[in-house]
């Protein structure tokens, strides 16, 4: 049956199939002490409702217990932090807009979709064992009746029914969306001619850049107008901008003299220690594997002397200096076949019960079925052949001894298992490894004259002025770079480990200069430049561009009224340029060679009169103008195809596209990057 463990574990699966979150870990940890003096931040907006501070860590908190798992790095931090988000998004924004539609979960659907007569992900995710596929609706009972006396099992049925109601809730909106998809038949013409037809022919090319910019002007009211009609394509997102130096903490060359001669003082002390352990557990870089390995596990180098019972450098590999002795040595199989029934750990009497029970004959996958709680069950407690360096702990002591055949007794964590051994390779030589290894760094003097000199750099930039942040820079020899934070964002782009300075960002004042920020080895210091909250980028910021297009559309004007002649080859000697042939052109690509992506050009020929020179098309990089010699139908794509793949993207795109149009309307105001 499903334990609360298994539902843990797949309780992210459930909620990345409902609001798109691939929920793969949760890891962050947020101090309840971050107190606000009795007020409740605002963290975000949607549907012009205030998400407060309160409001989203309550959400984290949640969503990280019903993941069950440790804390870890920024990336899955993010991924937390993300999916807390989203799950608000569903709440104040999805649910409320599919109540306004009408769609309702009734408690028929609601029991056809455990009941397994009509199709859930969701319960799919949860219920079905890998090995078959299956479905098993024996496991949903099972687990509510462990729900009955587990208040942790019950709070995550209650979870998944919300996930289930969520997740067919989702399902008819999609529906009704899909239901307004519809191809016409000039839409199927046009796409049986497109996957049909290619085509072949000749090309030449007046590129922009043989005409001088200098016969053409472009004036200030010509680019204000441009914005003013483009305006939609310039809008944006609230942005800070943010200008900051690294100073690189890097070890010197006596820092290196120093930890190698440490390394190698430390190496020969390892190598004659009589307490292995206690002195690999006494070094702040030791580490006791808790697995055991073969020699085909080690490097040739490092079998050779751990199998021998020697030490095993030290030696500098990948910037680390790394020496490992053996602590244990057991002789054991490679590969053992498992079958196993798990049991609560409660069920101390239970377990001796079918142990004896077992070793008196039973038939083990019948036992494994009735009254194992993994997922296993379904398959007679089969785990498979594992490689005996997979076992860890208590499993390792007790199987190192289990001979083909034997059915053993394991208590670990919160289950006991009785494993049966079908399978046991022939013994061989493992070793269980102690091993130290120095990381190379710079020493703490380096890292205190880094922080020193990033120290006077903050005192001389502390001006208020991005020309003494710059001057500042100058003087301590250290380039300044830019950034954009944009809303939302919760990292400084290609500043590895960079959370507290966006934090920092999103709390600071244009002219504040930040602390010495640790990131990664380094120390940053950042001053912010910009504060941008405009609907719409500026308009100088974007001039230059807009002068850009501007002038490409001048110069289309002005090699058209060049143009002469009436054959291609007459056009492209006023071009000065060659006539170059081009074949297997057909609709539905984006780029051709010689030309390159110029789908202009490639609409143009595709809908082009066979013999005919054509208009000229203003393309990316110059003017065109061609003539189509050759036409092949390969008549491979029948109506009935198009109309079925045409229906079949339109209703994928439907699908893709309706769920992020809610959200848009939403106004969704994201600003958690100065808390979160």
């Amino acid at each position: 049956m499903a334990s609360l463990n298994t539902l843990r574990t797949k309780f992210g699966v459930i909620l990345s199939i409902v609001i798109g979150i691939a929920l793969l870990a949760f890891i962050l940890s947020l101090k309840t002490e971050m107190g606000f003096a009795g007020n409740d931040p605002k963290v975000g907006v949607m549907n012009g409702e205030k998400i407060n501070y309160s409001e989203y860590y309550n959400q984290y908190e949640q969503i990280k217990a019903q993941s069950g798992v440790t804390e870890s790095d920024e990336q899955q931090a993010a991924m937390l932090a993300n999916a807390t988000w989203q799950s608000l998004i569903a709440a104040h924004v999805i649910e409320p807009a599919f109540a306004e539609m009408g769609l309702q979960f009734t408690e028929a659907e609601r029991l056809a979709m455990l009941s397994g007569e009509q199709f859930s992900q969701t319960l799919y995710n949860a219920f079905t064992d890998p090995a078959t596929g299956v479905y098993n609706v024996a496991a949903v009972s099972q687990f509510l009746a462990q729900a009955d006396a587990d208040p942790q099992a019950r709070v995550a049925w209650n979870q998944l029914l919300e996930q289930l109601r969520l997740e067919s809730t989702l399902q008819k909106y999609h529906g009704l969306v899909k239901g307004g998809t519809y191809v016409n038949a000039l839409e199927v013409a046009q796409g049986v001619k497109a996957a049909n037809e290619t085509f072949a022919g000749k090309w030449t090319i007046k590129r922009y850049n043989q005409v001088p910019d200098s016969l053409f002007t472009v004036s200030s009211s010509e680019i204000k107008q441009y914005y003013k009609e483009h305006k939609a394509n310039y809008k944006q997102l609230p942005s800070r901008k943010l200008s900051y130096v690294v100073f690189e903490v890097s070890p010197t060359d006596a820092d290196l003299e120093t930890l190698e001669k440490d390394v190698r003082m430390v190496g020969e002390e390892f190598a004659i220690a009589e307490d292995l352990k206690a002195y690999t557990r006494g070094n702040r870089f030791g580490t006791i594997a808790q697995n055991y390995v073969s020699a085909a596990q080690l490097t040739s180098e490092e079998a050779a002397a751990l199998m021998a019972g020697k030490t095993y450098g030290p030696v500098l590999k990948n910037n680390e200096w790394t020496m490992a002795r053996a602590l244990n040595t057991k002789m054991v199989p490679d590969s053992m076949g498992i079958r196993h029934i798990v049991l609560p750990y409660t069920e101390t009497e239970l377990a001796d019960s079918l142990l004896t029970v077992l070793k008196g004959g039973a038939d083990f996958a019948e036992v494994a079925s009735q009254y194992s709680v993994a997922q296993t069950a379904a398959n007679g407690g089969e785990v498979g052949v594992m490689p005996f360096s997979a076992f860890t702990g208590e499993f390792v002591d007790v199987l190192a001894g289990a001979k083909k055949g034997d059915i053993v007794k394991i208590a670990s964590g919160d289950a006991i298992q009785l494993m049966q051994v079908y399978r046991a390779d022939r013994p061989s030589k493992h070793v269980q490894v102690a091993s130290i290894t120095y990381p190379v760094e710079a020493s703490s003097a380096t890292r205190r004259e880094a922080h020193n000199q990033a120290g006077t750099f903050t005192v001389n930039a502390g001006k208020g002025s991005l020309e003494a942040f710059n001057e500042a820079a100058s003087t301590a020899a250290v380039t300044p770079r830019v950034a954009t934070l944009m809303q939302g964002e919760r990292t400084i782009r290609g500043l590895e480990d960079s959370r507290e300075v966006a934090r920092w960002a999103y709390g600071a004042k244009v002219g504040d200069v930040s602390e010495i920020f640790t990131v990664g080895d380094d120390y940053v210091i950042a001053t912010l430049t910009e504060i941008d909250n405009e609907e719409y980028n500026d308009i100088q910021n974007v001039a230059a561009s807009i002068r850009q297009q501007l002038l490409r559309d001048k110069k289309y004007e002005y090699i058209v009224s060049q143009m002469s002649g009436s054959t291609l080859e007459e056009i492209a000697e006023g071009f000065g340029s060659e006539v170059a042939d081009f074949s297997d052109v057909t609709y539905g690509a984006y780029y051709m060679a010689g030309p390159g992506l110029e789908p202009r050009l490639i609409g143009a020929i595709a809908t082009a009169e066979k013999d005919a020179v054509s208009a000229p098309v203003k393309g990316m990089s110059g003017v065109y103008v061609f003539q189509v010699t050759d036409v092949q139908d390969a008549a491979t794509q029948t109506p009935e195809a198009e109309q079925v793949r045409a229906q079949a993207v339109q209703e994928s795109m439907t699908t893709q596209y309706a769920l992020q149009a809610v959200q848009q309307m939403a106004e969704i105001e994201d600003l958690r990057g100065q808390y979160f």
